[in-house]
């Protein structure tokens, strides 16, 4: 009986050998599997599902598992405010993770006896894909064909054709991975660190002038509404964002990180709706936290977004971080306004029932009404008690 391998199917040039080579030359019941975080339009799901047959798979499947990737790790990268160094959403890294575990639970399912993707041994999509595969399937064979055997694009293309399978897999100048939460952008002026990326080389080009207002409503850290239009389906309300930010350019930028495997590695993104809820969300944050509730935030977010874009999604602790970040959430409540421009956008207002600018204590800069002037001096005086012993103490290093 021939055995059962279960291939990562992205529709491009490594998965596409790695089917075919594992059919046609090993033998293998090849089941070539795409996991949808959202990232796959309905024509790309069918032209997959053609072609996986040509190639010779015995069975296509597709995976969505984009509403499991909002609920169990989106929502809380909103929640921290995740953007790995200051700058990238995570966009389509943290999707491999929830790509990797759909085609693990369906290698399971099927009782494979491999799972292969086509990852190439330079990147951090191997290291994903492996340490996943190893957790949940860890009695399976992982086959990298392309790693493994450091092939070039032209042996790869060489074979298909040879073997009747014809594509358009020429080389582009760029690269694009596509997701729910961003693009990323690789190849071309990147590769040089004194260069930028040009307007040709985004895939949303600027379309809209002058500005417009945006308003994002949140319940407990989620956002539920976008200009008025309440959505209880959380994929669309990102979705409704992106259109809107992407026609002014927002979210464009470029990210200079550590990769898992040690060297760096630079990469362009265009984000708009990632940039947009996660601004609109700290500014109500700003509003409606405490500032060690912010600070605290900050801190296992930090730490939360790291372990997502290296792997380490199944780490114990995430549930642990996950619980802290939710828990965080259950003020922030109200509808920020942001004022839209190309290539940018402002923070305007919040209007929130959480607002703890509005108290009955005072007001910043006008008048106090929670405490005397007396009060106030006595206050300073006390806070100022360490800096004064220690400065009576040593005189000679005032300042």
């Amino acid at each position: 009986m021939a055995k059962k391998v279960v291939v990562a199917f992205s529709g491009g040039l490594d998965t596409s050998y790695t089917v075919m080579y594992l059919a046609k030359e090993k033998g293998y019941e090849v089941y070539a599997a795409c996991a949808n975080t959202g990232g796959f339009s309905e024509e790309q799901l069918k032209a997959n599902e053609e072609n996986a047959y040509k190639l010779g798979a015995k069975q296509y499947v597709t995976l969505d598992v984009t509403k499991e990737y909002y609920e169990k790790s989106l929502k809380y990268m909103i929640f921290g405010n995740v953007l790995r160094n200051g700058t990238y959403p995570i966009s389509v890294s943290s999707e491999r993770i929830f790509q990797g575990m759909a085609i693990a639970r369906y290698a399971n399912e099927i009782g494979a006896d491999a799972i292969a993707h086509g990852s190439t041994g330079a990147g951090n999509d191997q290291v994903r894909f492996d340490m996943t595969f190893l957790v949940l399937c860890p009695k399976m064979e992982i086959i990298t064909l392309t790693r493994d055997s450091n092939l070039s694009r032209k042996e790869e293309v060489d074979y298909l054709n040879a073997n009747g399978y014809f594509a358009d897999f020429t080389k582009l100048k760029y690269s694009y991975n596509v997701g729910i939460w961003g693009t990323s952008i690789c190849g071309g002026e990147i590769l040089d660190s004194k260069q930028g990326l040009p307007e040709s080389a985004y895939l949303k080009q600027v379309t809209k002038t002058g500005s417009e207002i945006l308003s994002l409503t949140f319940k407990e850290g989620e956002l539920t509404a976008v200009n008025g239009k309440e959505y209880d389906d959380k994929i669309a309300a990102i979705q409704a964002v992106e259109e809107i930010g992407a026609a002014y350019g927002i979210g464009r930028d470029m990210h200079v990180g550590d990769t898992i495997i040690g060297i760096k590695g630079r990469v362009g993104f265009e984000a708009a709706a990632p940039m947009l809820i996660i601004g609109a969300h700290k500014f109500l944050e700003k509003f409606t936290l405490s500032k060690w509730q912010q600070y605290w935030k900050e801190q296992v977010a930090n730490w939360y977004g790291m372990f997502l874009h290296e792997s380490q999604y199944l780490e114990p602790v995430m549930p642990d971080i996950e619980a802290m970040l939710a828990s965080s959430q259950r003020n922030v409540n109200g509808t920020v306004t942001l004022e839209l421009r190309p290539l940018g956008f402002s923070t305007v207002g919040v209007d929130s029932p959480d607002d703890l600018v509005k108290n009955k204590l005072g007001e910043y800069g006008e008048g106090a009404k929670g405490w005397t002037s007396e009060e106030a001096k006595g206050f300073i005086k006390v806070t100022s008690t360490p800096l004064r012993a220690y400065y009576l103490a040593h005189p000679e290093e005032k300042r």
